[in-house]
């Protein structure tokens, strides 16, 4: 079968104005293009099947197409259901790559089709909130034979494979490529911070500067949401269950208080935490009429919506991803892109230029697992610093720039202990 016929999409139709997106963000990772390059020569994957489960839109399918180029047959899916932009699907279909995705999907269509990108029997896999790998090990461990291991790019994916490894039960290597520099320094900083409030503005159009809002978690995510935020004029208050993270927003002059007080003041609630209910029952009691709820942890259970429903009289939609919940007193709170992912939910996410270091890194560790997958063990490991001091440098040089190199002399004297 061709990827045209195994492909579950929308619309093939839309095809043409998914390239125009694909080209757009293309142009802007030099990064990217320069490891493809290298992949069309060295062809690290030829005869090889890697699946996919990212948000899917034009950045993610530019990785798709570097992952192809270097030799593999690629099947892509979502890992959210409203991140997934079907003109890109559309476009990823003609050039080649079974999709597996649509906006807005029911949620059993959704599992199904994550299932299916596991039906291939893939050699390798990206994974984005540790889908892929869960499934594997509950529902379809008779998939997890071809595996030699894969690559996560997400905090909260991380999370669920080392508690996966703690219980001895992880079945082949995964690169944490959320703990490499040049992801959550760049991109869970500067992407997340920006790609969210990017989302907030377009779909509320609503002014930020003298808001005073709630960033809850001061990870590098919650620290680039609330750069932004102040940035954009707002008095910033931080949550946090990590008294050393608490100093640290203290000292980068931020409000830090319990979420109970917070709950009070907040105009806009913003969670980054990968935990679950963090903002609840007691916490919406308190809040200001007009109060606006989003989240940037992979799952909708960071805002707990059930407790959410149960004090409402009423729930409408009043504007495209804005939710209104009524109170019993009459306040009004408004939830963002159903409690999903803000940023890709409601936007396009992070910039491209950001996802050209993040998706290299993806690229790199797909390569170094496929080259190393017999040694490393089932477990959860990270990315060897000079692959990411690779991309970079690859980074400096796009911007027409270096930096320097230590001599002889110099590397000499750091190796001594006198």
């Amino acid at each position: 079968m061709t990827a045209k016929e195994k492909s579950i999409i929308a619309n093939p139709a839309l095809a043409a104005e998914g390239h125009l997106k694909i080209e757009w963000v293309d142009a802007h990772m030099p990064v990217l293009n320069r490891i493809k390059e290298q992949f069309v020569k060295e062809q690290p994957f030829k005869g090889l099947k890697v699946s996919i489960c990212l948000h899917l839109e034009a950045k993610t399918a530019n990785l798709a197409r570097v992952v192809q180029a270097g030799g593999a047959e690629v099947t892509i899916t979502g890992s959210n259901p409203l991140s997934t932009q079907d003109d890109v699907c559309a476009a990823l279909v003609e050039d080649g790559i079974t999709v597996m995705a649509k906006y807005k999907p029911e949620p059993e269509e959704y599992k199904a089709m994550l299932i299916k990108s596991l039906e291939t029997k893939p050699d390798l896999i990206i994974d984005d909130g540790g889908e892929l790998v869960a499934l594997l090990h509950t529902e379809r461990p008779d998939l997890i034979e071809t595996i030699r291991g894969g690559a996560e790019e997400t905090t909260t994916g991380i999370i669920r494979l080392k508690a996966l490894q703690k219980e001895g039960a992880l079945q082949f290597p995964m690169v944490a490529v959320n703990d490499a520099y040049c992801k959550y320094l760049f991109d869970n900083r500067y992407g997340t911070g920006q790609s969210v409030f990017d989302a907030i503005n377009r779909t509320t159009n609503l002014v930020v500067a003298g808001k005073t809002v709630v960033v809850v978690g001061y990870g590098w995510c919650g620290k680039g949401v609330a750069m932004r935020a102040k940035g954009l004029g707002a008095n910033v208050i931080v949550t946090e269950v990590d008294a050393i993270k608490g100093v640290e927003a203290y000292m980068d002059g931020f409000a830090i208080m319990p979420m109970a007080e917070a709950a009070k003041l907040g105009d806009v609630f913003v969670t980054v935490t990968g935990n679950n209910s963090v903002i609840r029952g007691e916490h919406y009691d308190v809040m200001k009429d007009g109060a606006i709820l989003a989240n940037a942890g992979h799952f909708d259970v960071e805002v707990n919506k059930p407790e959410l429903l149960a004090r409402s009289i009423t729930k409408r939609v009043v504007r495209h991803n804005i939710e209104e919940y009524k109170q019993q007193d009459g306040r009004r709170l408004y939830l963002l892109a159903e409690g999903r992912l803000v940023n890709l939910g409601a936007g396009d996410g992070h910039p491209a230029e950001i996802m050209d270091m993040t998706f290299s890194l993806q690229a790199l560790s797909l390569k170094y697992v496929n080259d190393q997958y017999q040694a490393l063990g089932k477990r959860v490991l990270n990315l060897p610093y000079e692959l990411d001091e690779q991309v970079a440098r690859f980074k400096l040089e796009s911007l027409g720039t270096s930096v320097d190199k230590l001599s002889e002399a110099q590397i000499a004297y750091l190796n001594s202990w006198k």
